[in-house]
């Protein structure tokens, strides 16, 4: 055990004072962070802001049509609708046609009529929806009057209706939805964890290149034991950069992570264990450069359908392209963050975690394997 440790040791130490590492691990994944997140900030709200509107009046109505009216334009007041009434010597239509007021509307005894153009298509719709409102409860309150004329008044006393009942509110809090920076720091991290298979692609490998390998074959260690070790340090130093990049999101960035942030660094985890092993199995498998080229192959494609640049929606389909998301470490894991981060659901982790584990150990059996055939590393 005591090898192991220093052997992990050693992994780490060499790999830090690396400062290409570094920069690559840490400071590309952090600017690409910020960038997106501030460039795309727009791209992930679903909020419409239509600020104050106006529309011009011509009220020619009298009794409880004009006292009803003056009751609903002034609660309209209060939600930034504002009623101009038309001024003499002004053309209403035209008014809209110029696009100088939201809606026209005409508002007489005989009925209303409501004006808009396409220009102001939303803010059109809006005043239709509140003026529909406003002339199913006159049609009530012109009811209630042939019935019971002194109650039409409580059908548009707010402070009545308030007291009584009659109308209630009741608020839905929705779902926590990630912006821009949420989500970036979400999936760069994610990212970052996938890239230490490029790393582990050249453990063994940088041995042989340096020439250390007899040296390492000759020393009183086991070959499992330099196996092992190699493997530690790697998970150690690639989840390392992964936890600064989570911290720095968090709290330089203001990134959100939810209520269970413990969850989702052992999500990450599993996800470099992964890795990690990913590489080291594909160098085993394929010799030379072919396994690093194979290697930044697969991430970058995966990186790119796995929404590591940009969100991706269900990959539940049955297209190429669907098929080749699901095949995304980054994918999955992604996936499962965002909904145990944003549903909350922390069953949405368990899947992703038990998935990266169990690909890790086949990965590791088979390097395994193949190492105790070969002489030497």
């Amino acid at each position: 055990m005591r090898n192991i440790l220093t052997i992990a040791v050693k992994e780490i130490k060499q790999d830090f004072r690396d400062v290409r590492t570094l920069v690559f691990m840490l400071a590309f994944p952090l600017v690409l962070m910020l960038i997106l997140g501030l460039a795309l900030s727009n791209a992930f709200t679903n909020s419409v802001s239509l600020g104050e509107m106006k529309v011009l009046v011509k009220n020619s109505s009298s009794g409880v049509l004009s006292t009803a009216f003056e009751t609903f334009t002034g609660e309209m007041k209060k939600s930034g609708i504002e009623f101009v009434s038309l001024k003499s010597g002004m053309n209403g239509v035209e008014e809209i046609r110029q696009n100088h007021y939201a809606s026209y509307m005409e508002l007489s005894d005989s009925g209303i009529s409501l004006y808009g153009n396409n220009r102001s298509a939303i803010e059109g719709n809006v005043i239709q929806g509140m003026l529909q409102a406003f002339t199913d409860k006159y049609n009530a309150a012109a009811a209630v009057a042939k019935i019971e004329p002194a109650k039409v008044s409580q059908l548009f006393d707010t402070d009545s209706q308030s007291r009584s009942g009659y109308i209630k509110e009741t608020s839905i809090l929705a779902n926590r939805q990630p912006g821009s920076m949420d989500y970036y720091a979400l999936a760069m991290s994610v990212m970052v964890g996938l890239w230490g298979a490029m790393s582990a692609v050249r453990l063994i490998r940088s041995e042989i290149t340096r020439g250390t390998a007899p040296r390492l074959a000759a020393a009183p260690v086991r070959r499992s034991e330099v196996f092992a070790g190699k493997v530690l340090g790697s998970i150690v130093q690639n989840f390392l950069c992964v936890l600064i990049v989570v911290l720095v999101s968090k709290f330089a960035f203001g990134a959100y992570w939810g209520e269970h942030l413990w969850l989702a660094l052992l999500l990450l985890l599993t996800e470099v264990v992964m890795a990690v092993s990913l590489g080291l199995g594909v160098s085993y498998l394929f010799k030379g450069n072919a396994s690093s080229g194979l290697i930044m192959l697969f991430v970058q494609l995966a990186s790119f359908f796995g929404g590591a640049y940009f969100p991706v929606g269900d990959a539940s389909g049955s297209s190429v392209t669907s098929y080749i998301t699901r095949m995304s470490p980054i994918y999955w894991t992604n996936r499962a963050l965002l909904e145990m981060v944003y549903k909350p659901s922390v069953s949405a982790a368990w899947p992703a975690i038990s998935l990266n584990i169990g690909l890790a150990v086949l990965l590791l059996a088979v390097s395994a394997v193949l190492m105790r055939r070969k002489e030497g590393f």
